[in-house]
């Protein structure tokens, strides 16, 4: 495993904006929430991405990302983490999510160099779990990573469209950091029987997202 800077210079590479995954693209039914009035503040979004992240989507994926971190060290297929991942999306939208952004970030891989193995399409959780694992990053480092840079693209969404101001993008993101840290920090205890979520109301926002009739996100 690369160690120290190292390690963190390559997530800054992998998570980078400019890393072609597409994220900025989607808002993941924030856009519906805000336009029904669901986040109309900077405690609304704290307290909806806090819940996404630990009882949601999120939380799903971080559970994903360590199962196929510890699937690939251990040399086990994928092919059941994949078939979950697809299955779990609750919408049109949410699949291709996880489909278009897995895609890309798997292309953006292969076109680095740092990866033997190609892979040309995987559930974008999935595949930061596998190819983080052979990008030599550990396991914390790359849900560190991977949670932060989703909460901070629905932050940066959110300040466009509730509107909010930088501060505020900046103080919610502060105040996540003990969420992310809590959940890291546990990160060697999930396993499939802790995936679950319970943040219908996301779900919903997102299948409605779809027929919104004019909107800025993706999902």
């Amino acid at each position: 495993m690369l160690q120290g800077d190292a390690s963190l210079l390559r997530l800054m590479t992998l998570f980078s904006p400019v890393f072609p995954v597409g994220g900025f693209a989607y808002s993941h039914g924030l856009e519906q929430a805000v336009h029904e009035n669901s986040i109309q503040n900077a405690d609304d979004l704290f307290d909806w991405l806090d819940a996404l992240a630990k009882h949601g989507s999120l939380h799903n994926d971080v559970v994903l990302i360590a199962e196929a971190w510890r699937s690939t060290d251990q040399g086990k297929s994928i092919i059941a983490l994949v078939e979950i991942a697809n299955a779990n999306a609750a919408s049109k939208e949410r699949f291709l999510e996880i489909d278009l952004q897995g895609r890309a970030f798997c292309t953006s891989v292969a076109q680095t160099g740092f990866s033997k193995e190609i892979y040309k399409t995987l559930p974008y959780p999935v595949a930061v779990g596998v190819l983080g694992h052979q990008l030599e990053i550990s396991l914390p480092s790359v849900l560190t990573a991977y949670l932060h840079s989703f909460l901070s693209n629905l932050v940066q969404a959110a300040i466009r469209l509730v509107p909010l101001g930088q501060s505020d993008g900046v103080k919610i993101m502060a105040k996540l950091e003990k969420t992310i840290l809590a959940i890291t920090g546990n990160s060697d205890k999930l396993t499939l029987d802790d995936f679950g979520s319970c943040c219908f109301l996301s779900d919903i926002m997102a299948m409605r997202h779809e027929t919104l009739y004019s909107r800025i996100f993706r999902s």
